[in-house]
């Protein structure tokens, strides 16, 4: 959400390269305080499709205009989260379009910065437990990002201001997602279900009604 807020000021090809910075704290943390639940060759299995999308969607990052990444974004976010806004009770997906959306993820990662709403949409169809799921999608996230990370540092992405925004946000970052995760223990498996659905479809319709910078 903040990233979507943060889109008003700042163009989102920014954005993208400097919210590497949040996923990777997030994940850091939320991985570090949780019940150690994440079968490594499971994650593997979805990383490896994943990294297969992110090999595209880097390649397509640099090849796209401000325009046409806003509304390809905003797009991307707002039906991912109609679908999980319209189907709150788990809905069991076929192993082969599992498979795609981890290669979807993995595009959408590199190239938005942001694979939340189809990574959750995969998740929420295979499991049913709060913290598993999110145990999941943060130990993916740590993962495609400190790929992409790598890959910005070596290409020259991360620039003096953008270098800057990270090191002046870091702290705040730090306190707010801290005390999220105490949240996230408080909060009931349908409670938990409608947030993330209702704020992935919020931020596609901010995303879609904010014009590009």
């Amino acid at each position: 959400m903040m990233l979507f807020i943060m889109s008003f000021l700042i163009p989102e090809k920014t954005l993208v390269i400097y919210s590497t910075l949040p996923q990777i704290m997030v994940a850091v943390i939320g991985l570090a305080r949780s019940p150690k639940v994440v079968e490594i060759k499971v994650l593997a299995n979805i990383v490896s499709f994943a990294f297969i999308g992110a090999i595209i969607g880097y390649i397509l990052f640099q090849q796209f205009s401000v325009e046409q990444f806003h509304y390809l974004l905003a797009g991307a976010i707002t039906v991912f989260g109609i679908y999980l806004v319209l189907a709150p009770q788990i809905i069991r997906f076929s192993p082969i379009f599992t498979r795609l959306l981890d290669f979807s993820a993995g595009i959408s990662q590199m190239l938005f910065g942001i694979s939340g709403p189809i990574m959750m949409a995969r998740l929420l169809s295979t499991y049913d437990n709060k913290t598993l799921i999110r145990n999941y999608a943060l130990a993916f996230f740590l993962s495609l990002n400190s790929v992409r990370l790598t890959s910005y540092i070596i290409d020259g992405s991360i620039t003096e201001p953008i270098f800057n925004l990270m090191l002046i946000s870091a702290p705040f970052l730090f306190l707010a997602l801290w005390f999220s995760n105490h949240l996230h223990f408080k909060i009931n498996e349908k409670m938990f279900r409608k947030v993330v659905s209702w704020i992935i479809l919020l931020g596609g319709i901010i995303l879609l009604s904010n014009s590009p910078n």
